[in-house]
Order: C-alpha cells, then sequence, then structure tokens
C-alpha cells in the first residue's frame, strides 16, 4: 500500500470519531451568532418593524439603517457619541494601565526572589477568586472618603488592578523566558530594565496582547462599577447609557418607547464594533508574538 493510500486511510478512520466534536461546535457557533445576528436585523427596522409582529431574524421590507443611526447620534443632543467616546477612554486607559502593570508584576514574581513574595502571590491569588462586582460597594466608599465619586479616575483607577492579568503573566514568563537568557544579559553587561525591554518583553509578547485584550473587553464592557461611582449621565460610559434608556424606554412603554427601542438596539450593535476591530487588528501581533516565542 503506497502512503497516499495510507493516509488517505488514516483521514476517514479520524473523521467519525471528530464528527461529534464538529457538530457540538457548529452548534455553539451558531448558537453564539443568534444574538448578533439578531442585532443586525433588528437594528435597521424603525419602530413600526420592530413591533410589527414581523419575522425578527429577518429584514423587513423598510431597512432603515441611515435614519436610526442619525436618530441614535442625535437622540438627547447627541450623548451616545459622547457615551462612546467615554467608554473609549475608560477602556484605554485601564486597559494599558492594567496591562503594564500585570506585565511588571508578573515579571517580577516570575524571575526576582524577594522577602514576602510567597505571600505576597498567596493574597494575588485569593483576590483573583473575589468577584469583582462585590468590591464595588467598599471601592465606593472609599471614593466618596477622598472625593473621588463622579469623577473618571472612579471608572479608570479601580480597573488598572488585574490579579488574574498579573497571573497570567506571572506563568507565562516563568516559563517562556528563560533564565539562561536573562543571565546572559546580565553577563554581557545588560542592565535589569535593558534585559527586561531587550530579552524578556519579546517573548512575553502573546500573554502581553491576551491580557491586554482581556482589560479592554472588561474595561468597555463594565457597568456596575461606572453605574455605583457616576451620577453624571455626560461621564456615563456607553453600557451605562444604554441602560438607561433602556429603563427609560421600559418606563414609558407604548407611549414612547417604541421609538427609543429602535435606537437601543442599534446603540448596542454599535458599541460591540469596536471590540470586533481591537480583536481584528490585535489579532497579527498576537500571531506574531506566538511565532517569536515558539523560534525563541
Amino acid at each position: 500500500m503506497s502512503a497516499d493510500d495510507a493516509a488517505r486511510g488514516s483521514s476517514r478512520n479520524r473523521r467519525p470519531r471528530y464528527l461529534p466534536l464538529q457538530i457540538l461546535l457548529g452548534f455553539l457557533v451558531v448558537y453564539f451568532l443568534i444574538p448578533f445576528w439578531w442585532l443586525i436585523i433588528n437594528s435597521s427596522k424603525s419602530s413600526v418593524g420592530l413591533f410589527g409582529g414581523g419575522n425578527a431574524l429577518w429584514f423587513s421590507d423598510d431597512i432603515n439603517y441611515v435614519e436610526n443611526i442619525r436618530q441614535l447620534f442625535t437622540y438627547g443632543g447627541g450623548i451616545y457619541g459622547r457615551w462612546l467616546l467615554n467608554s473609549a477612554l475608560y477602556a484605554f486607559v485601564g486597559g494599558v494601565g492594567a496591562t503594564v502593570l500585570a506585565v511588571l508584576a508578573g515579571y517580577g514574581f516570575a524571575k526576582y526572589r524577594f522577602a514576602g513574595r510567597r505571600l505576597a502571590f498567596a493574597i494575588l491569588l485569593g483576590a483573583v477568586m473575589v468577584p469583582t462586582t462585590a468590591l464595588v460597594i467598599p471601592t465606593f466608599v472609599l471614593f466618596a472618603k477622598i472625593g473621588l465619586t463622579n469623577t473618571i479616575w472612579a471608572v479608570i483607577l479601580p480597573t488598572l488592578l488585574n490579579p488574574f492579568g498579573v497571573y497570567l503573566m506571572h506563568v507565562y514568563a516563568r516559563d517562556a523566558v528563560p533564565d539562561e537568557l536573562l543571565d546572559a544579559a546580565r553577563v554581557d553587561g545588560a542592565g535589569e530594565l535593558r534585559t527586561f525591554l531587550r530579552i524578556a518583553l519579546p517573548l512575553m509578547r502573546p500573554a502581553i496582547v491576551t491580557v491586554l485584550l482581556l482589560s479592554v473587553v472588561a474595561s468597555w464592557n463594565n457597568y456596575f462599577l461606572p453605574l455605583a461611582m457616576l451620577s453624571d449621565n455626560r461621564l456615563f460610559p456607553v453600557t451605562v447609557g444604554i441602560g438607561l434608556w433602556q429603563s427609560t424606554a421600559s418606563t414609558y412603554g407604548a407611549a414612547g418607547g417604541q421609538s427609543l427601542w429602535s435606537i437601543i438596539i442599534l446603540g448596542s450593535l454599535v458599541s460591540v464594533v469596536p471590540l470586533i476591530i481591537a480583536f481584528l487588528t490585535l489579532q497579527r501581533y498576537w500571531q506574531g508574538g506566538l511565532s517569536i516565542g515558539s523560534l525563541k
């Protein structure tokens, strides 16, 4: 039997074994894409098409994207655009800051020995297990005493602390950055900062991009913290702003809520677009970092 025949036979033998898994994965893909498809479809409808009893998973005769977008960015004096900018600010500053702190702390835990290291790392592991929502009220009390509530810092500063990001960077740096490379750089006369920037940082790129994505997404989707910290709607992120519109639409009902539901759905769709762009933009750096790590 030739090598090609053997390869084809092996491929046929593998197909039945992986078929249930492929069916399951296909089902999960459809399951998770249906809500996004629902947003795309219903954000094109007017209030009449939205509540007219038509097919919720297909376009109506009246596709109304342009008018809905105009209403979205003009309703309430164009407050939605401000909410988007607020979310971008919170996600960028909080995500980048949390990533920088996680990289430094994770590398320090992985590659340095210092007094109290085990105790500090145990506290870090305990912090990973605490839900962030459980810390909102104590954080609010603390920030109220120092006068930082209803400011952008009330949202940015708590998001800078990412215990899971520190743990992830510690695990990755411990295995991906060989101690021999660091010792060789020190023998050649490189200082600790130069060794970190020139040797360790490129090897840690995949984990850095992962922590950055997780931090940005967490900051962008943050709801409970800004809801508790902020009272000025001009400082709201888009998540809290859409929640405010939703409560308004539910309160007014048919009297004035139907037209508002159309822009709420479109606003939810628009709020997802920056996250998709972030993933697509950072994906090549993610893949490039994986290649660099494998070569090293």
